[in-house]
C-alpha cells in the first residue's frame, strides 16, 4: 500500500464514522487530518505486521556466523564512493 492510496478525513469525519473507516482501513489507508494537515494513519492488522516485518534487525558481532565475518572483512567500497574516503580522512585530522 501507499499513502497516495489513502483515504483521507478529517478528525472530526472519523470520529462520526469510525466504523466505516475502520472498515476502509481493511483495504487501504485512511489518512486522518487534524487542522488540514496529516496527522495519523489508520491501517489493518496485516499491512502494519507486514510493514513491521521489514523493520531492521540489529545483530551483536558475535551472532554473526564465521560466513559474515569473512563477507564484512572482504567486503570493497564500490569506486563511485571513493570520494568519502577522503571525507573520512579529513575528519580524522
Amino acid at each position: 500500500m501507499r499513502i497516495s492510496d489513502a483515504v483521507t478525513v478529517s478528525a472530526a469525519e472519523f470520529h462520526r464514522n469510525i466504523g466505516k473507516y475502520q472498515d476502509i482501513a481493511l483495504t487501504r489507508p485512511v489518512a486522518i487530518t487534524k487542522n488540514g494537515r496529516e496527522r495519523t494513519v489508520l491501517l489493518s492488522v496485516e499491512e502494519y505486521a507486514r510493514l513491521k516485518r521489514r523493520d531492521r534487525r540489529a545483530l551483536a558481532a558475535e551472532e554473526l556466523s564465521e560466513k559474515q565475518i569473512e563477507a564484512i572483512r572482504t567486503a570493497e567500497v564500490p569506486a563511485e564512493f571513493a570520494a568519502l574516503d577522503e571525507e573520512l580522512e579529513d575528519r580524522a585530522q
